[in-house]
């Protein structure tokens, strides 16, 4: 799996590039085609970043990046 810094997964935010990636668990996703990330953002979330934290406010289980298709590995 191909592997990503911080920087580069932060152009991927729906506004600096076209494609919509976020991060959980050290594993990046494309949400890019997810109507529920259109623009970039899925309620209070911006993509572009690391969710591992922010689960936990989520009314759902990270389940959820099953939907989506794991595209790298976020690297320090």
């Amino acid at each position: 799996m191909k592997e990503y810094s911080a920087q580069q997964l932060a152009l991927r935010n729906g506004q600096d590039r076209d494609e919509i990636w976020v991060a959980y668990k050290g594993i990046i996703y494309d949400a890019t085609n997810s109507k529920l990330w259109k623009n970039g953002t899925h309620y209070e979330h911006w993509s572009g970043q690391d969710l591992t934290d922010e689960l936990k406010d989520a009314p759902h289980t990270e389940k959820v990046f099953s939907r989506l298709k794991a595209i790298g590995k976020l690297v320090e």
